[in-house]
């Protein structure tokens, strides 16, 4: 088999009898029908994937990939590339947002170095990288389909560490310049120009969202991307990043695994959307915690068909949105297990 025959192997299809008796529970609590909203449709979802008629998600589990881009040396972040390496170590100490949330809710949290610019061993990081950094895609593809290969496969990798056991997996990401690169992938596979997807990111000013945008655009033209033939795995080699990657595999893998992921915002979004365009078997696995501020999230949420939870106008990425939302999954859990019944609390029906 070659290397990347595994991402087009089909996922499980959800359990309609299950989700028949979901939802033939969701109609008899008490309660109006329809009333708690997409709490209730994302309530049958789970029972389908789970296969069971009252869902769980006593276990989550929080996967974080990190990369360094090529694409930075022309400024099209506020921070530096340097920053990448620093927070590394910060998540590693427990100082970061995504550390913070994952002590609060009790989820085991893995951070991977999939193509950072570090160069040492970083005590609690996993390793997994075959290159530090992507090319500058203004020049040069960023990876060879190969480094793209090998970053999807070290998604796969962290996913079968996790996923054993696991009720659902929260995906995250690291990397100073990906939302470049996740603005490139996306106007290449949604065939849109550059200004209505590229956003402020680490907080750039008008002239730096232009300039951004310029960089993009005229990459596109570079590598012929926008409107060609070329696949999901080419335009991420040429224009994407090594955690863009790793998400896109972890994601199809998850998926493959029967594990449910979260998926929060722009850049994992952007994952999310080659995952499905690689593998079209995985889009029932994926569940969208929430709306980024980013200015194309919204734009991909519609390609993907997604109704995401939250709208708290996040941008901070490190699948910091996803923690947020955990919590209501839970909770969308245990309404669906343990309300009553219509007949358990003697409560008469619609007439």
């Amino acid at each position: 088999m070659k290397s990347d025959d595994w991402t087009t192997l089909s996922c499980p299809l959800p359990s309609q009898e299950h989700a028949a008796a979901a939802e033939n529970r969701q109609n008899s609590l008490t309660k109006p029908p329809g009333s708690l909203g997409i709490l209730e449709r994302l309530a049958v979802r789970l029972a389908a994937l789970q296969e069971t008629e009252r869902p769980k998600v006593d276990d989550a589990r929080i996967i974080l990939f990190a990369g360094d881009h090529g694409i930075t040396l022309h400024g099209v972040s506020a921070y530096p590339s340097a920053v990448t390496v620093q927070m590394l170590h910060n998540f590693a100490t427990g100082g970061a947002a995504i550390s913070v949330l994952a002590r609060e809710l009790r989820a085991p949290l893995e951070v991977v170095d999939v193509g950072t610019l570090a160069t040492t061993e970083i005590p609690g990081v996993v390793r997994d990288k075959q290159c530090a950094g992507t090319r500058d895609f203004s020049t040069e593809p960023a990876m060879t389909i190969e480094e793209a290969q090998f970053a999807m496969a070290a998604g796969r990798r962290a996913v079968q560490r996790a996923a054993v056991g696991a009720d659902l997996l929260i995906l995250g990401e690291m990397g100073i310049g990906n939302t470049t690169s996740a603005a490139a992938v996306a106007s290449a596979l949604l065939s849109k120009s550059p200004d209505d997807l590229v956003g402020r990111g680490t907080g750039l000013d008008n002239k730096g969202v232009e300039h951004k945008a310029r960089m993009i655009n005229a990459a596109l033209k570079l590598h012929g991307l926008g409107g060609t033939e070329k696949s999901p795995l080419e335009t991420l080699a040429c224009v994407g990043g090594l955690e863009i990657a790793a998400l896109t595999g972890a994601i199809i893998s998850s998926a493959q695994s029967r594990v449910p992921v979260l998926i929060d915002g722009f850049i994992v979004s952007v994952a999310a959307l080659l995952a499905v365009r690689i593998n079209p078997s995985c889009k029932e696995w994926l569940v969208y915690s929430h709306r980024s501020y980013e200015q194309g999230h919204q734009q991909v949420l519609e390609a993907l068909d997604a109704e995401p939870l939250l709208d708290l106008k996040l941008r901070l990425g490190e699948g910091s949105g996803a923690a947020l939302a955990l919590p209501i999954v839970k909770l969308v859990c245990a309404l669906h297990a343990g309300m009553a019944t219509f007949d358990e609390a003697n409560v008469s029906g619609r007439g």
